[in-house]
């Protein structure tokens, strides 16, 4: 750490994101050792954090990461959608459909970014705040491919799309159909780029093109 760095800040830190990192909690004696230092340190650290509501005990005594962050992540949407629209207006227009940023909300997927390409003649209407279940529609189902990748570099596609993305047929709209590849790689950030589009038949490219998108806006969110 340098000068201009607060220790206790950076150990607090460090304690939402190792609870962050596990399901079932941490113990004082397990964030010790973990931090490097003892445990009244840590018990400070803890209230403090509670305090704010972003750290909670369970009746065992084991930290847990508390309801506080959700405020803190609402905060985190602006910036995630101003990061991600170069990406979506680019691909909006190239293949002329109406493209998305969908990011996971419990167990929906909700639009958080939309973009709706300008020449076409008629277009899906597609809203940021719209929600669907992550098991119907592309975006949703491409994020839960990337749930179940394989070892880092693996494809991510499964029947009905190809190798890092996937492609649905009037699941959440009438003759209208999705492709979408997930985020892969950005720490804290689950979700989806892709399009939307009235047709029968995806066209080829497409694909390839959400794929490029979605990485186009990782490397902008890392």
């Amino acid at each position: 750490m340098t000068a201009e760095t607060s220790q206790t800040l950076d150990r607090g830190l460090r304690v939402l994101k190792l609870l962050a990192d596990t399901d079932h909690g941490l113990t004082v004696t397990e964030l010790s050792h973990k931090l490097g230092v003892n445990r009244t340190v840590v018990y400070r650290l803890l209230a403090t954090l509670e305090q704010h509501a972003l750290v909670r005990r369970d009746l065992g005594g084991r930290a847990r990461v508390g309801l506080g962050v959700l405020g803190l992540g609402r905060q985190v949407h602006p910036l995630v959608r101003e990061a991600a629209m170069p990406a979506l207006r680019s691909l909006a227009e190239d293949i002329g459909a109406t493209a998305h940023l969908t990011l996971v909300d419990g167990a929906e997927a909700l639009a958080v970014a939309v973009v709706e390409p300008t020449w076409t003649d008629y277009h899906v209407a597609y809203r940021a705040g719209f929600r669907h279940p992550l098991e119907r529609g592309a975006a949703g189902k491409a994020i839960l491919s990337a749930r179940q990748q394989a070892p880092a570099g693996a494809g991510t596609g499964e029947a009905g799309g190809g190798p890092g993305y996937t492609l649905t047929h009037g699941e959440l709209e009438a003759g209208a159909c999705g492709a979408a590849a997930p985020l892969l790689g950005v720490t804290g950030v689950e979700g989806s780029v892709g399009v939307v589009m009235l047709s029968d038949v995806v066209p080829e490219r497409v694909g390839a093109r959400v794929m490029d998108a979605a990485r186009e806006v990782a490397e902008a969110l890392r």
